[in-house]
C-alpha cells in the first residue's frame, strides 16, 4: 500500500513539473502566442455579448488588437504608394480611425458566444519570410470558420500582417482595392471620412479611445 502511495505521489509530482513546462513551451512559441492571446480576448468579448455595452466590449478587445496586429504596416500596404505622400497629421488620423475600424469590426461580428470555441494550431506554415497561423472558430451545428493570420517580424516580435479568409482571400488585398480609390496624392480625407462612417455605423455611436 505504501509503495502504491509513493508511486502515486511521484506520478503526481512529475505531472506538476511536466504540465507547467508544456504550458510554458506552448506559451513561449513567439509566432502563435499573439494569436492565442488575441483569440482569448475575442472569446471574452463574445461571452460578454450584447448585454455588455459596445464601448465596454471595444475597450476589452482594443489592447489585444494593438498587441497582435501591426496596424501601421497593414494600413501602409493597404493604402499603397500614396501613403508616403500623406502629411504626418493625416497619417496619424488615418491610423487612429483604421484602428477603430478593425476593433469595431471584430466586436460587431463576434457579438455572441453560443458555446463557440477558438482553436489555434500550434504548427505554422512558412510563406516567404512570414509564417501563417491557423485558427478555427467552432460553432455548434454550423460549419467551422477558418481564419489564417499571416505573421511577420515587427519590433522584435511577431505580429499580424494580413488575414486570409478561407485560407486564400487576403484582407489586405481587398482593402487595398477599396482604399486606393479614396486616396489621392497628399490627401486621405475621403478615406478617413469613409472609415469614420463605417465605425459609427458598426458601433452605433462614437468610440472614444
Amino acid at each position: 500500500m505504501a509503495t502504491i502511495l509513493r508511486r502515486g505521489v511521484l506520478a503526481m509530482g512529475f505531472s506538476l513539473v511536466i504540465l507547467p513546462a508544456v504550458a510554458r513551451a506552448q506559451a513561449e512559441n513567439p509566432v502563435t502566442a499573439p494569436i492565442t492571446a488575441f483569440s482569448a480576448a475575442l472569446l471574452s468579448v463574445m461571452k460578454a455579448g450584447n448585454r455588455t455595452p459596445f464601448p465596454q466590449r471595444y475597450q476589452m478587445l482594443a489592447p489585444a488588437v494593438d498587441s497582435a496586429f501591426d496596424l501601421q504596416r497593414i494600413l501602409r500596404v493597404s493604402v499603397g504608394p500614396l501613403w508616403n505622400s500623406l502629411p504626418p497629421d493625416q497619417q496619424q488620423r488615418l491610423l487612429k480611425v483604421f484602428r477603430d475600424f478593425i476593433v469595431v469590426t471584430y466586436v460587431s461580428n463576434f457579438h455572441s458566444y453560443r458555446n463557440r470555441t477558438i482553436t489555434v494550431s500550434p504548427t505554422t506554415r512558412p510563406v516567404g519570410m512570414d509564417q501563417v497561423v491557423t485558427s478555427i472558430i467552432q460553432k455548434p451545428n454550423r460549419d467551422p470558420l477558418r481564419i489564417d493570420y499571416v505573421m511577420g517580424q515587427s519590433g522584435g516580435g511577431w505580429k499580424v500582417q494580413d488575414i486570409l479568409l478561407d485560407g486564400t482571400i487576403s484582407r489586405v488585398a481587398v482593402q487595398r482595392s477599396d482604399f486606393t480609390a479614396l486616396v489621392s496624392r497628399g490627401d486621405a480625407s475621403r478615406l478617413i471620412a469613409n472609415l469614420s462612417q463605417k465605425v459609427a455605423s458598426l458601433s452605433h455611436q462614437t468610440i472614444s479611445s
